[in-house]
């Protein structure tokens, strides 16, 4: 007696739900012969047999959950091998069987595989979703399957997404599903700013003159209600890129903080990250958001605004440009400006007047 387990269904899946069982107690299978349908979160599959035998118990029915290990089949294989010596003439047939190719259901589309080269891809842990296939009519083939196997082989292993990244990874899939992002772009001329001028600050400052200009940017939607809420404080977020993942620690009363107690409070916040002692209650309730990317590299980009935020700024990398200064081409340090925002709750008027606010404050002289 031989017990065939659930094995392993690839891409982290721990386990599958019985939706119907192909053989029952006492039938005499062969190997790659369909012996249940199994569903996971991502299709429908069929699990082959992996040897010929008679089926002498089966473990679970329809609608039962089984976990990775758990046994399926229990095999007589003894019973498979007929060892009786044939007297007389045998016939020998001329037809040739032919194997029916099923279809497996994976997604919304229809995959056409043999059973043999179905159980060859669970062997080598190839994902029939992600081959090509080559055959007649779609169909799938262990040349198909070799080939994906190589491809994979030659990657490094699958990275678990954990910590602070699962978060991102997260919040980046229900900003991408929810939000209705539009982003506009511009550059500020900042070619009076003194030297030395601190950016980060300059930026802060443009952030909350253009809140006071045009407040329907400094807001959080509803989208349950259909609604946005009005916020009188600006709670700024500042993104801050790390070895670990990004961190959006949050500026509280931004724009009722001297110049001096922002930068303080920035330190504060960036040390807090890097030493990763910054309380979880200090990255959450931003009323918008800044990313000032351009510090590393990079003119524009479409930042991610995060529910229930309506908008975030982006700062680009500050160049010199050639620019027309009274009908006369000059030189002059360009800051680009990349805002994001949420369509559903800022029309793109409030975004445009948002964004000459900030245009206008950074233009300022210090």
């Amino acid at each position: 007696m031989t017990v065939f387990k659930l094995p392993d269904l690839g891409e982290g899946l721990q386990e599958a739900e019985i939706v119907g069982w192909h053989v029952n107690v006492g039938d005499q299978v062969v190997a790659d012969q369909p012996l249940l349908s199994l569903e996971t979160d991502k299709a429908i599959v069929e699990v082959p047999s992996p040897e010929t035998g008679r089926i002498s118990k089966i473990y679970g029915k329809v609608g039962d959950v089984m976990r990775i290990g758990a046994p399926l089949v229990e095999f007589d294989v003894g019973k498979a091998q007929d060892t009786a010596t044939v007297v007389g003439e045998v016939k020998v047939g001329h037809e040739v069987i032919k194997e029916q190719a099923a279809t497996v259901t994976a997604g919304s589309a229809g995959i056409k595989v043999m059973p043999a080269v179905r159980a060859l891809a669970q062997r080598m842990k190839v994902d029939l979703a992600i081959v090509t296939p080559s055959g007649p009519d779609g169909l799938i083939t262990v040349a198909d399957v070799e080939r994906v196997a190589k491809i994979l082989s030659e990657v490094e292993p699958l990275e678990a997404l954990r910590g602070v990244r699962k978060a991102m990874a997260s919040n980046m899939a229900l900003a991408h599903a929810e939000v209705v992002a539009v982003t506009v772009v511009d550059d500020a001329n900042i070619h009076s700013w003194l030297p030395g001028s601190d950016v980060t600050l300059r930026l802060i400052r443009a952030i909350i003159a253009a809140c006071r200009a045009e407040p329907s940017l400094n807001c959080w939607y509803d989208a349950q209600a259909v609604g946005r809420r009005l916020l009188k404080k600006v709670h700024l977020g500042i993104a801050v890129d790390t070895d670990e993942g990004l961190f959006v620690p949050v500026l509280r009363d931004a724009g009722n903080k001297s110049a001096e107690a922002l930068r303080e409070e920035l330190e504060r916040l960036k040390s807090g990250v890097k030493s990763r002692t910054l309380p979880a209650d200090e990255m959450r309730g931003n009323t918008i958001t800044l990313s000032n990317f351009g510090t590393i590299a990079g003119r524009y980009a479409s930042p991610i605004v995060l529910p229930p935020t309506v908008a975030i700024l982006g700062s680009g990398k500050i160049r010199d440009a050639v620019i027309a200064v009274n009908g006369k081409p000059e030189v002059r340090r360009m800051l680009p400006l990349s805002l994001t925002f949420d369509h559903r709750a800022v029309t793109g008027g409030e975004a445009a007047h948002f964004l000459a606010a900030v245009l206008a404050d950074l233009q300022l002289r210090d």
